[in-house]
């Protein structure tokens, strides 16, 4: 109990520090991305042990659909607003999809070389 009281502790403090850095530029990057680069940072680096904060992202990676339950809704309010711009989501996300398909394949073919 107590382990994951520490490790929900870890990861809220480091939300916290992302969401601080995020408002500090503006929201320029939103705050949980910001923290949770910081977590992996601190991980790598051996800062934060990987066991102080594995059981509680493994049960919030086995319950992330509840994570998803509110842009569901809200996409279920915008019915209207989504079907009027179909076409434009639609070929946002192919061609966004097909960029990060390129980008990490020429990065892991360039770091796999390297190793």
């Amino acid at each position: 109990m107590a382990q994951s009281l520490k490790g929900i502790l870890i990861i809220l403090a480091f939300l916290a520090g992302g969401e601080l850095i995020s408002w500090t530029i503006n929201h320029f990057v939103p705050g949980n991305v910001i923290g949770m680069v910081l977590l992996f940072v601190a991980l790598q680096t051996g800062i934060v042990k990987g066991n102080s904060v594995g059981k509680v992202a493994d049960l919030l990676t086995s319950n992330m659909a509840i994570m998803f339950l509110p842009a569901g809704v809200g996409l279920m309010v915008a019915y209207k607003i989504v079907t009027a711009n179909l076409v434009a989501i639609v070929f946002g996300s192919v061609i966004s999809t097909l960029l990060v398909l390129a980008f990490v394949g020429k990065m892991q073919d360039r770091w796999g070389k390297k190793q």
